[in-house]
């Protein structure tokens, strides 16, 4: 029995519900003192439980096991295959990274809530050369708004939309849980992608979907977190002309689409914005930043870019959300987002990520990892660990077993995104799904793969 197991005999508490167990390594009930009082026995009745996503719950967890940011270094140290940024160091080719921000005088001040006007027309212009030349209909500042983190861009979003239907995909990112359970004007509904399918979904499912259940909107990650699943070239412009012909906005958030592979080219990216022709009338909204694109996840630089009255919205909706973002960060960031810049970063990218994509790929099919769909985006494996000895085939049990190797992963329920718990008491799709990350260094990678090959070839030998 590893430690982990010893310490957590309790393996299938719900991860979503109020029976999740995530807690503060440093709260009460670590210190040996009596535990915060819980479900009806609330302190503060005013206050529900609010659940963390997914790779917030899997780290608290290692920190209680002595986990903390930094503990990668050395043979021994952790490996975070459950983080959901990329390596954030120079890489080979890249472009020098930023080391110091001046601050100006008036960065002091705070922020228009839209965003400073040089990043807007900075962001506005990059997507014009990068996806529009020669097309007449062109994005100005005024078709973009920036925000403090992709959370935000996504929440200011939700809280524009109006009494409708929202479809959503499953699986898709854990953080959509919580944002469309919020917001209760509009209703959101679940659309089932297959494994067995490779996670497709056709421009045909796309018309069916939104005909049958009267979607107004749908919000997707493309590539899709976690199966890298990535919709691309003419099946795009396929969904944004049947988005215009339904009326149906596509709420795209594509945070890693510079993380694309089997393209072509050395700096592969694609986007939403290649195929609309109508950059004001056409019902097209996408969500990106620093964050993953530019491997600058701490600067909280994202923006969302669409027609001029959602971009109204959307601001409006930050003036009472959020307020705006950093000014001095802003003004930073604008210089980063030259198409010159851009190309380098994402040539670079492209070739650490694909090494890094195909020793995953290996190590988890060596140990037995079922992958439905290898990644054609993101820097995510999807895998289902059903074949794996008894303790490792469902997603949670390989977690606990894993933490116990001082290796962090995500089990794959996190992703069956259940706004409002309304499938509660019924088994995930994903139970025996897990995400893994390369966001890492291939060092660590290769250490994680190792220690998982041991780790299942003991439970085998056992």
């Amino acid at each position: 029995m590893t430690e982990v197991e010893r310490e957590h005999p309790e393996e299938r508490d719900d991860l979503h519900g109020d029976n999740a167990r995530p807690s503060d390594p440093g709260a009460a009930a670590d210190r040996g003192t009596p535990p915060p009082p819980r479900g009806d026995e609330r302190a503060v009745h005013a206050f529900r439980k609010v659940p963390r996503t997914g790779v917030i719950y899997v780290t608290t967890e290692a920190a209680r096991l002595g986990f903390k940011p930094g503990a990668e270094e050395g043979p021994d140290g952790w490996c975070n295959l459950g983080q959901g940024q990329p390596e954030t160091g120079q890489l080979p080719g890249s472009p020098a990274r930023c080391a110091a921000v001046p601050i100006a005088g008036d960065d002091q001040e705070y922020a228009p809530v839209a965003g400073l006007w040089e990043l807007r027309e900075a962001i506005a212009s990059l997507y014009n050369r990068a996806y529009r030349r020669g097309m007449p209909s062109r994005y100005t500042a005024e078709n973009v708004a920036v925000s403090g983190g992709g959370r935000i861009a996504l929440t200011r979003a939700a809280a524009a939309l109006g009494q409708i239907n929202l479809g959503h995909f499953l699986p898709d990112y854990t953080a959509y849980e919580e944002l469309l359970d919020v917001f209760r004007l509009f209703s959101p509904i679940p659309i089932l992608l297959e494994g067995e399918r490779g996670y497709s979904f056709s421009v045909g499912d796309l018309r069916r979907e939104i005909l049958g259940r009267g979607l107004s909107a749908i919000l997707a990650s493309n590539p899709c977190n976690p199966t890298g699943k990535h919709v691309r070239g003419e099946e795009l412009a396929a969904w944004v002309r049947t988005a215009k012909e339904l009326d149906c906005a596509l709420l795209l958030d594509e945070f890693y689409s510079h993380y694309v592979y089997g393209m072509g080219g050395v700096a592969p990216m694609e986007s939403a914005a290649r195929y609309v022709e109508e950059v004001d009338r056409d019902p097209v909204v996408i969500f990106d930043g620093l964050t993953k694109n530019w491997r600058y996840p701490g600067w909280r630089v994202t923006w969302t870019l669409g027609p001029r009255e959602v971009i109204e919205a959307v601001a409006s909706a930050g003036s009472f959300l959020d307020g705006g973002g950093s000014k001095p960060m802003q003004r930073a960031a604008a210089e980063l987002l030259t198409i010159e810049h851009t190309r380098a970063e994402t040539t670079a990218i492209h070739r650490t990520f694909s090494r890094k994509r195909e020793l995953m790929i290996d190590g988890l099919r060596r140990i037995g990892v079922t992958i439905d769909a290898e990644p054609e985006g993101t820097f995510y494996v999807w895998g289902s660990v059903a074949d794996l000895p008894p303790g490792l085939s469902d997603g949670h049990g390989f977690f606990r077993a894993a933490l116990g190797e001082r290796i962090i992963v995500v089990p794959g329920e996190f992703f069956d995104v259940n706004p409002g718990k309304r499938r509660a008491g019924r088994p995930s799709r994903f139970r025996h799904h897990v995400r893994f990350s390369f966001g890492p260094s291939e060092d660590v990678l290769v250490r994680a793969l190792g220690r998982l090959e041991r780790m299942v070839g003991e439970r085998r030998r056992a």
